[in-house]
């Protein structure tokens, strides 16, 4: 299958050369590497690395929670990491920083493409219970003003048969127009986690607005749950809500580890 590469030009045009959008410092593609994160969080050792964006054409190492595999062809899909420092937020809530990059992925993909997604708790992305998505952030330098790496997996032209497992989708698949502009998408992600990132600094990390985005998004709220917990511990319940923390609750329960399945959902 023919599939276009990511037009780097474009996105530095949109993103770096538009004072309404100047955000981000650097964006780069690259054709392939072993993991955006990893690279990233390398950079990170520089004090002065700040808002940075690494694309890969393809991943030979590439990862999501609980070191799970995520690999596809190259140009197939979205692979992308942004590096940023988190001045001056209390530890307990850096947690918040991968739900919000959820909540910026299900909005940029349904400005952009139309698809219905939505997010499965912590910040997996779904569409019809299958998933899209998956981002995992690492701390990279800590002290007051953290370094953080969120990485951003997303299937863009994927087809049945190239899925890695039968309960994924891409946005080809899930009905976005074909084919599949991924500049469009991921200059949307950028944009949208630019523009959250940049309120949530100035309410001064108040979780307050952002939690109740993060809820109204979030499918997990409401669904009976099944949450395999450290040390063999299975929890199961109906999930009310995420605390102050972004934790799951589950009854009264907090949940923040192990992996949760949705027992009324396709997932």
């Amino acid at each position: 299958m023919n599939r276009a590469p990511l037009d780097v030009t474009r996105l530095r045009r949109e993103l770096l050369e538009t004072p309404a959008t100047r955000f981000f410092h650097e964006i780069d593609v690259v054709e392939s590497t072993g993991s955006t994160n990893a690279d990233l969080v390398a950079r990170a050792a520089d004090s002065t690395a700040d808002r940075l964006v690494l694309l890969a054409e393809a991943q030979e190492r590439g990862r999501g929670r609980h070191d799970r595999q995520w690999v596809g062809p190259p140009r197939a899909q979205l692979a992308m990491s942004v590096l940023v420092r988190v001045r001056g937020i209390a530890p307990e809530l850096l947690g918040w920083l991968p739900l919000l990059t959820g909540v910026a992925v299900v909005d940029a993909v349904r400005s952009a493409t139309a698809v219905k997604a939505v997010l499965k708790w912590p910040n997996d992305v779904l569409v019809e219970g299958r998933k899209l998505s998956g981002i995992l952030a690492e701390i990279a330098a800590v002290g007051p003003d953290p370094a953080v790496v969120v990485g951003i997996g997303l299937n863009a032209s994927l087809t049945e048969t190239e899925l890695p497992v039968p309960h994924a989708t891409s946005l080809a698949l899930a009905g976005a127009p074909e084919p599949v502009d991924r500049t469009a998408v991921a200059a949307a992600i950028l944009r949208e986690f630019a523009r959250r990132f940049v309120a949530w600094e100035a309410a001064g990390w108040d979780i307050a607005e952002l939690s109740a985005d993060y809820r109204e998004r979030c499918s997990t709220i409401g669904a009976t749950v099944r949450a395999e917990l450290p040390g063999d511990e299975v929890l199961t319940g109906v999930a009310t809500g995420v605390d102050g923390h972004g934790r799951l609750l589950i009854g009264d329960q907090a949940v923040s580890a192990g992996d949760v399945t949705h027992l009324r959902a396709e997932y």
